[in-house]
């Protein structure tokens, strides 16, 4: 220990969290809720919320790796990845039904050179925003938590358990993972908020907009799921 860099180790953990923030898949799933806020200060506490749950998986997988030494598994990894694609598909998937769901489809007729023809048009629930705002603590402090506890054991952050296994202690383990994570959750709290400032304007002069922002969140996550759940291979192994 007397030799080791120590400093230059937790420096090294701080900036890797915020990198490891910014992941494809991590930026996915979060926008499902960031997109559906106006306000910095909820959409800060959602990028907060996902880095808890992130820190928390790695402190009490990466405090294993270090006390009892034992590998991850490519198998392991690669059920973990697949876990994460089928989240990012129910993600993007509840955020599209949502955006359908608020909306009531309605055909309306009129007389156009004396013939009538009818239209659909589609209007926003009257309920629906009501029913939002009833369980928006629950969403807030829950759903991301859970999100970030399933990023935390998947993904490059099975990498972070090789430098958390060649540390030479425990405490400097728990220490690594705690700084880690708070570069994780540093990160993310900056993407949430910068994905909000422009639905928060939207808001205020296009409710349009906000929608489609919406639309694209949730057709980014659910595409991107489809692709993780393909490109981790576990389907074409038990296809075989």
């Amino acid at each position: 220990m007397a030799d080791f860099p120590v400093w230059t180790t937790l420096v090294l953990g701080f900036v890797l969290g915020l990198r490891h923030a910014l992941d494809a898949d991590h930026l996915a799933a979060v926008s499902t809720f960031v997109t559906e806020e106006r306000n910095l200060l909820r959409s800060s506490l959602i990028g907060v919320s996902w880095g808890m749950g992130h820190t928390a998986a790695l402190l009490v997988f990466g405090l294993g790796v270090a006390a009892f030494r034992f590998a991850l598994t490519p198998r392991f990894s690669q059920f973990l990845e697949f876990v994460v694609g089928c989240m990012l598909i129910l993600l993007g998937g509840n955020v599209l039904f949502k955006l359908v769901k608020g909306r009531a489809l309605h055909a309306h007729s009129h007389v156009h050179d004396g013939a009538t023809h009818a239209h659909l048009h589609m209007h926003a629930s009257e309920t629906g925003h009501d029913h939002q705002h009833q369980h928006r603590t629950l969403r807030l402090r829950g759903r991301p938590f859970v999100v970030g506890v399933v990023h935390g054991l998947a993904g490059t952050a099975a990498l972070m358990m090789l430098v958390v296994g060649a540390l030479p202690s425990l405490l400097l383990a728990a220490g690594y993972i705690l700084i880690f994570g708070v570069g994780s959750i540093g990160g993310m709290t900056v993407m949430s908020l910068l994905m909000t400032v422009p639905l928060a304007l939207a808001a205020r002069r296009l409710a349009l907009m906000g929608r489609l922002i919406r639309l694209g969140a949730g057709l980014f996550s659910l595409g991107f799921g489809v692709y993780l759940t393909w490109d981790v291979g576990l389907i074409q192994s038990l296809l075989r």
